[in-house]
């Protein structure tokens, strides 16, 4: 599979995400979009992996800057975990450990194919404090090595004016559950 975009399809998300980019100044204040979209411009595989994220409902924008990298930091903004990524176990070893009703996927290879990573908790806690996202749903977040070990991972949603950490077995989904990424350009 080519990881590229046509002229057409990337002119049609440089569009979106630029609509979404001045609608939403609030997360990237001091970013100029002119310098997101050159920097785009520059890197067509981050532009798929965007696409990506769009295609599955993800909604990406501009949540940050890295200075010390020089890197535009996107992520999945849409109001609830994103559609085109509900009902995902966490991993692979999860999905093999199920022996009926298994999901389609898991989130930690679907992430992969994307070019994305998975939110950490930080990643999550700073992406609640632009908006409040996952009011209905939840979002699996990267899990650390010790927990997973055990069985188990995490998710994280946003209920009662908090932001919630669970955890669930790793093998579980859930058709309110996905999961958030973020993409360094």
């Amino acid at each position: 599979m080519t990881k590229a975009l046509s002229p057409e399809q990337t002119k049609e998300l440089l569009s979106t995400l630029k609509d979404r980019f001045e609608k939403n100044l609030n997360r990237h204040k001091g970013i100029e979009w002119t310098k997101v979209e050159t920097k785009l411009n520059a890197h067509p595989k981050k532009l798929w992996s965007l696409n990506e994220m769009e295609e599955t409902g993800g909604e990406p924008d501009v949540m940050g800057y890295d200075t010390k990298t020089g890197e535009y930091i996107f992520c999945d903004c849409s109001a609830e975990s994103p559609k085109g990524r509900r009902s995902l176990c966490y991993d692979r070893e999860a999905l093999e450990s199920r022996k009926e009703y298994q999901p389609k996927n898991n989130v930690v290879d679907m992430a992969a194919a994307m070019g994305i990573e998975i939110l950490t908790e930080q990643h999550y806690q700073e992406l609640q404090k632009l908006g409040h996202f996952d009011l209905k749903t939840s979002s699996w977040i990267q899990t650390p090595s010790d927990i997973r070990k055990l069985g188990g991972a995490l998710f994280a949603d946003y209920r009662f004016g908090h932001v919630f950490i669970y955890h669930n077995g790793a093998e579980s989904y859930y058709g309110s559950r996905a999961f958030r990424g973020s993409l360094r350009v």
